[in-house]
């Protein structure tokens, strides 16, 4: 079947985005023959979402083909195919001409198809790989890499003379914020040209709006070089503040002859500044303003990584709804959907390369191999993103492990971090970067602005051990700010106990809650910590854990791994931050009940609550400092039990079942 692409324009103008969702077809290539069997398929797609067995899942190099048809308008202008992303490694070819290639499945890529495309019906084949190489990212880590082209792909029609497309991938157009406070914003917009036409006298013309659509700032200057820059002041500018006010500005460019729009581009960004005290903690707009948060993978069951934008729009509503203001993109740059939408919601981001270690398995994440494909990696992801408020770190690595105990040490980082920290500040000197280790810092003293520890403490009474961890490692750190980027637990809703009779068994539900609440009532009136990050916000895909009640799952999440259930963790969570009105009973699905006597557990930010079983009142509890009310020792009825708890005007409501156990 041929899909003709329908443009509605006469002479080409003005950046014309069409989408390429459907029309595509896939098969392996270790099929080479002419009549092998090709699968209809729309995108993003991913041939191995689903997990099988054992530890391996299949990476391999898989063919995409579509048919594009190319119009007279078209041919008049020039045509760019623009990948969000394919994992791992991409050749594109272009009837059956190569085109190019990319490294690196989570950052985007663009190649210009103009002088390899006739008017008529054209072939597109992309040849998608996501086998294991020591030279692109990642080589490690405790996730799965999923193969295919998993995000969006764009034709872009322009004219002669054009807003780049090609500059790392970046929109053409970056907002330069060069000094930004409460009486003015002095921005530089600058615009990255491709001129083709040999045309004189083209202009750029530069405007920025406010979310009213108001003219706040413009400039113009001549279009006679690949790069312009136009510097404006805003002033009293409305500042992104994150939740409380996420003020977004329309910044439009238009490259002119005389009055003729050749190619326009509209981004948006806000205007903000902030900083990291080691003593307070992070800052927004010389305000403190506290992270806490979760960390976030692209994977949805089902689906692996490849995710429409109502997942992602799902997945930005859960986490906003706990109260969380802070989200660590683990362990990669994500869709650029995502970044959009934490820019609107006013999400502050944390975004870092793939340059990940094995999550405390062997072998590395680091190899000099690697080197060059890190720093490609780095530069897209920091130019891709530039524009979005939301972003204010980049990361640099997760987990390079050195010699140190049971970690085995390979090629040594730290030269290489070094290096890579000084190019990302070349690239971007308004943003502050930072690592996530779970071995001394001591060995990255002065490779980044910022540290941060990945630190599982995961047994009740982790209290005290929290506490002198965090304090001692604080005098150690050498001025530098210290933050938390991964802590968490295990617990699948399908597994339960009851702590007063029954031995403690990991992955239950209720033992995630004891690990959750010792840490966070060791952490959170320690302001100084520049960010406190859950690991994690949902159940993901790893093929080598075999653990809990689902191999191939990391079970840390606070929602489910299909989003379809809250655990009781993720309200505990929205007990602590979102100041909206709850009340929870905890061990819900823990439904049927061996044991007469149990305990209560109740999360609320009201100030008490009040218990009803089978509509008779039991007890009046308050609070205590991490919004926990449990009620001890409470008898159950034989057969069914109405659990009912009052806070305020709000109740929640739960049945358990209790029937004795038979005497042997």
């Amino acid at each position: 079947m041929v899909l003709y692409l329908f443009v509605m324009v006469i002479v080409v103008c003005a950046h014309d985005d069409i989408v390429l969702t459907d029309g595509w077809t896939i098969r392996p290539i270790s099929d080479p023959t002419p009549t092998a069997k090709s699968v209809a398929v729309m995108l993003p797609h991913t041939w191995n979402a689903t997990y099988t067995k054992g530890t391996h899942y299949n990476r391999e190099t898989m063919v995409y083909s579509r048919t594009l048809a190319v119009t007279p308008q078209m041919a008049e202008g020039r045509l760019f195919l623009y990948f969000e992303g394919v994992n791992s490694v991409a050749d594109v070819f272009v009837n059956r001409k190569t085109i190019g290639r990319h490294k690196g499945g989570y950052t985007a890529f663009c190649l210009e198809i103009t002088d390899h495309v006739h008017i008529g019906d054209n072939t597109i084949d992309v040849w998608a790989g996501n086998a294991f190489r020591t030279d692109v990212l990642p080589i490690s880590g405790d996730f799965n890499v999923y193969g295919g082209i998993h995000r969006p792909v764009h034709l872009i029609v322009t004219g002669k003379d054009c807003i780049s497309p090609l500059f790392y991938s970046s929109p053409g157009v970056l907002v330069h914020q060069n000094k930004v406070n409460q009486a003015q914003a002095a921005i530089t917009v600058e615009t990255i040209l491709s001129l083709k036409s040999g045309k004189q006298g083209l202009r750029l013309y530069a405007q920025v709006a406010d979310m009213q659509g108001r003219l706040v700032a413009s400039g113009e200057a001549a279009a006679n070089s690949d790069r312009v820059s136009l510097p404006m002041t805003i002033t009293k500018p409305i500042h992104w503040h994150g939740r409380q006010n996420p003020y977004l500005y329309n910044v439009k460019v238009e490259l002119k002859d005389g009055e003729y729009v050749l190619d326009s581009q509209t981004v948006q960004t806000g205007l903000r500044y902030f900083s990291v005290d080691s003593e307070k903690g992070f800052f927004l707009n010389g305000q403190c303003y506290p992270l806490r948060g979760f960390n976030r993978h692209e994977d949805v069951d089902g689906k692996g990584s490849a995710l429409t934008a109502e997942d992602h729009k799902r997945d930005m509503q859960l986490i906003s709804e706990t109260g969380a203001t802070f989200i660590r993109l683990s362990h990669y740059p994500q869709s650029r959907c995502f970044y959009d939408l934490a820019d609107r919601q006013g999400m502050v981001l944390w975004s870092e390369i793939p340059l990940v270690g094995p999550g405390g398995y062997d072998f590395t994440g680091y190899v000099k191999n690697v080197e060059e494909n890190a720093r490609q990696v780095a530069l897209e992801m920091i130019y891709q993103n530039y524009n979005h408020p939301s972003v204010c770190f980049w990361g640099l690595f997760n987990e390079l492990l050195v010699d140190e105990g049971r970690f085995r040490e390979w090629d040594h980082p730290v030269d290489f971090i070094r290096s890579l920290n000084t190019l990302v500040k070349e690239a971007d000197p308004s943003r502050l970067t930072t690592f996530a280790t779970c071995v001394s810092h001591a060995h990255y003293l002065g490779c980044s602005d910022l540290m941060a520890w990945n630190k599982y403490f995961r047994k009740p009474g982790n209290y005290s051990k929290v506490r002198q961890f965090y304090e001692e490692a604080r005098q150690t750190t050498a001025g530098q700010p210290l933050g938390i980027s991964e802590y968490g637990d295990a617990g699948s809703i399908n597994i339960h106990y009851d702590p007063r009779y029954d031995r403690v068994r990991d992955h239950a539900e209720n033992y995630q809650l004891l690990t959750h609440e010792g840490y966070w009532k060791a952490i959170k009136d320690m302001d100084w910590l520049w960010c406190k990050t859950i690991w994690q916000f949902s159940d993901m895909q790893s093929s080598i854990r075999h653990e809990g009640d689902r191999d191939g799952v990391n079970d840390k999440g606070m929602v489910t791994y299909d989003r379809k259930t809250r655990k009781d963790i993720y309200y505990f969570y929205k007990a602590q931050w979102n100041p909206e009105p709850m009340v929870y009973i905890t061990d819900r699905r823990f439904v049927n009940r061996k044991h007469e006597v149990t305990d209560v557990k109740v999360y609320s930010n009201q100030k008490d609550a009040t218990l009803y079983v089978n509509g008779n009142i039991i007890a009046k509890q308050q609070s205590d400092d991490i919004n926990r009310i449990v009620f001890k020792g409470v008898h159950l009825s034989k057969g069914k039990n109405t659990i009912r708890v009052k806070a305020g005007k709000l109740s929640d409501e739960c049945i358990w079942r209790f029937e004795p156990a038979e005497e042997k």
